[in-house]
């Protein structure tokens, strides 16, 4: 269906408003005044309103003129900007870059790397996504989001992705000081550890099933949504497990966290950037190239 609003009429409202007369706005748009007055004419008859009024020298929207124009400002910024994404995307920049994090980097590397990407102002717009063990894989695989950032290891790794690997994540096991693991007299086994409750932070994934680390036997779980809730249980005494030894080093020196000594050495945990071989946008090479330069 034929609107009669067209952005050019949008344009010539806009600059009457601004300044003030049908004489001003058409030198400002370069054109006769009378262009400028068949444009309101032909609006104002389309759609059946009075769009200005003459108030001493100068030309006042009316309120159905001032409504129009409000609205129709919106439209000309998204075509401004619709504009300026289709160039952008021309010079090789995506119009959007969905980038799944996993929940155990700490968030300090991510906002670094908005920082120096946004100072860019390429106009593609970043969304952010936390993910989970499995859930960042899957979110990849599915298109949910372009590149993901400390995803853990796989078995095997799926065909047509792009896989770099990042610095390993220290855990260690931590309690709260008031915990009854807190102080043991020897080396806690796994055996010490099964009668309590493991916090875990839960799989995001959708369609596979969730994985769970760390959890023995049939010990009992406490399930929370990201990293962050699970430092906080955990330092209430609710319940115990492994943490990234970087996210935890505050409560630690503040007391609120003890690392009881274990009978055997836990190995760091691989992490991965990863993104689909098809995709070349200029965004996720920079944002790929980034963080291979500050996580590896």
């Amino acid at each position: 269906m034929k609107t009669p609003i067209s952005l050019d009429a949008l344009q010539v409202l806009d600059a009457i408003e601004r300044q003030g007369s049908f004489a001003a706005a058409a030198e400002a748009l370069h054109r006769v005044p009378s262009a400028v007055t068949y444009v309101v004419q032909k609006l104002e008859q389309d759609l059946g309103v009075s769009l200005f009024r003459k108030v001493g020298r100068r030309s006042q929207l009316t309120p159905a003129g001032s409504v129009l124009l409000e609205q129709g400002r919106e439209l000309l910024a998204a075509s401004q900007q619709l504009a300026e994404t289709v160039r952008q995307v021309e010079r090789g920049w995506e119009s959007r870059l969905v980038i799944a994090v996993d929940s155990l980097l700490p968030f300090d590397q991510i906002s670094s790397a908005l920082q120096g990407f946004l100072q860019l102002e390429t106009g593609t717009e970043i969304r952010l996504r936390e993910e989970v063990l499995f859930g960042s894989w899957e979110a990849l695989l599915d298109k949910r989001a372009d590149l993901v950032v400390g995803a853990p290891a796989l078995e095997q790794i799926p065909a047509g992705l792009e896989i770099r690997q990042l610095a390993p994540v220290d855990f260690v096991f931590a309690v709260a000081p008031s915990h009854p693991l807190a102080a043991p007299s020897k080396p806690l086994t796994v055996d010490d550890i099964k009668p309590y409750r493991n916090v875990v932070v839960q799989d995001t994934v959708r369609r596979s099933n969730a994985l769970s680390r760390r959890v023995y036997g049939t010990q009992p779980v406490l399930a929370v949504s990201n990293i962050e809730q699970k430092i906080e249980v955990q330092c209430l005494g609710l319940g115990v497990g492994f943490l990234p030894l970087s996210r935890i080093q505050s409560q630690l020196a503040q007391g609120r966290l003890v690392c009881p000594p274990l009978s055997w050495q836990e190995a760091p945990q691989e992490r991965y950037l990863a993104w689909r071989s098809e995709d070349e946008g200029r965004a996720l090479q920079w944002f790929s190239d980034w963080f291979q330069q500050s996580l590896a």
